[in-house]
């Protein structure tokens, strides 16, 4: 166990590579109670979200969600999140528990008058079950079957004599869903889960390595107030109209980038960690003599699914081409680094 924004959560149960393994091949269950839920209503919600987010909000449908960023004035990353519509004027926003009662002032001070806000996080349970067999298994649980969602969409349903939002999302890249539901369920719902052999738990280890193998981004690694949200989405998740606060900056990075997240892979399974030094490949066999550094190692692991390190780093954009050799530097000595395209896993079975 150990502390994560404000919460004590599980590292992991039986261990990281039997819980990353069982999650790519089988089911597994994250408790996600610790993020955020933000409900915003009324009829210049949309109007404020567009103002607050960098994607799309007027173009959601009912039961749809999508990702994107909270930005301050100078592009800085406040939080990335999913908003989903709800309801004519109803959207919920799922926010990062580390970031959560900053999230929440900021939305606060930029509302209409006429937009209601709730924080909806004490009240309300997330549990995420994921995994190419989630749906049978989840259906074994319920014993009725799963409305037939695309990806990306959401919807109510009613099972285990409560009322919860199944939704077609998840960290993993594999097929998986995100249940919310009363928060006073919670315990009851875990362990009816838990009762089907097949569904084990998974801790923050494992969702750490499996997050990674796609690429997706974490709060306080690659995405931070320090930065655009432009080197790591490369565009995607920011609405090309605008209107949102901090487009200014986002437009200049976009217009002219000046370094971009990479993906790393290694031929070995010597693991670079956060902060680590990038270099430009001279071949070197040790630190010391490698000349400038041209970026900053984000996330770094071996791969449970391919046996070898990977990693994502900022670059400074004339080394970001697929295919450039690059050199990290780890523990005082140089490893050879290849940039690849993402994900690194490439049997995600997320859309289906």
């Amino acid at each position: 166990m150990a502390e994560f924004g404000g919460w004590d959560m599980p590292i992991q149960y039986e261990g990281i590579l039997a819980e990353h393994e069982h999650t790519r091949t089988k089911t597994g269950l994250f408790d996600i109670c610790h993020m955020g839920e933000f409900e915003l209503t009324g009829p210049t919600a949309v109007a404020d979200l567009e103002k607050l987010l960098t994607m799309k909000v007027s173009t959601l449908a009912i039961g749809q969600c999508r990702y994107g960023f909270m930005l301050n004035e100078q592009g800085g990353v406040i939080d990335d999140l999913t908003c989903y519509r709800l309801g004519e004027q109803r959207y919920m926003l799922v926010v990062n528990a580390a970031t959560l009662d900053g999230d929440s002032a900021w939305i606060q001070k930029h509302l209409s008058p006429e937009t209601g806000f709730t924080d909806l996080s004490d009240g309300m349970a997330k549990l995420d079950v994921q995994g190419p067999q989630s749906r049978a298994e989840l259906e074994t649980v319920f014993g009725k079957k799963l409305p037939d969602l695309g990806y990306f969409k959401a919807e109510i349903f009613q099972t285990l004599e409560t009322t919860m939002r199944v939704s077609r999302t998840g960290y993993t890249g594999d097929w998986g869903y995100e249940l919310y539901f009363p928060a006073t369920e919670a315990v009851r719902i875990w362990r009816a889960l838990l009762a089907n052999p097949n569904i084990k738990p998974i801790g923050l280890g494992a969702r750490d390595t499996l997050r990674l193998e796609m690429g997706y981004s974490l709060y306080g690694h690659e995405l931070s107030l320090d930065r655009t949200p432009v080197a790591t989405s490369r565009g995607l998740f920011i609405r090309k109209e605008g209107g949102f606060i901090g487009e200014e900056a986002v437009q200049r990075d976009l217009a002219n980038p000046q370094e971009f997240l990479v993906a790393l892979e290694f031929n070995s399974k010597r693991a670079a960690r956060s902060h680590d030094k990038v270099f430009p490949s001279f071949a070197k066999a040790s630190a010391g003599n490698q000349g400038e550094d041209i970026g900053i190692v984000t996330s770094g692991s071996v791969s449970p699914s391919l046996g070898k390190a990977v990693a994502l780093a900022f670059v400074k954009a004339e080394h970001a081409a697929v295919g450039t050799v690059l050199d990290v530097e780890i523990r005082g000595k140089l490893f050879s680094a290849t940039v690849v395209d993402l994900p690194f896993y490439k049997n995600g079975t997320a859309r289906g």
